[in-house]
């Protein structure tokens, strides 16, 4: 079982910045993957980010490109999302997903509101 708990949402203006914290705990050695996902309202959950462990190798929706950054300490058994440029298109429930050992795992969520 993994544990995953998000925190830093938050209401910010538009071209404002937020950090994103999962901690996880538990058997998170077993997890391969780490992603960000987000589900606005009325809509379904989208991809946001991930981040592979085993190398590092990371990649982004398109519509976050360039905006966003994945990060991951391991010390701390956290993973950041570094939001930048931020528009009321981003605002969304932000879940924080682990997968491995084919399991995933979410986090109960953090609310992201921007304000045009």
């Amino acid at each position: 079982q993994v544990q995953l708990v998000e925190s830093g949402g938050g209401l910010v203006q538009a071209g404002g910045s937020l950090r994103l914290s999962c901690l996880a705990s538990g058997r998170t050695s077993s997890m391969d993957y780490m992603y960000w996902y987000r589900q606005a309202p009325g809509k379904g959950r989208e991809y946001v980010a991930e981040i592979r462990r085993s190398d590092g190798h990371i990649d982004y929706a398109d519509s976050v490109k360039g905006r966003f950054t994945i990060s991951e300490d391991n010390a701390k058994n956290t993973v950041y999302l570094q939001m930048h440029n931020l528009t009321p298109a981003d605002t969304a429930v932000y879940y924080c997903t682990a997968y491995g050992v084919g399991a995933d795992y979410w986090g109960q969520g953090t609310q992201v509101t921007v304000s045009s």
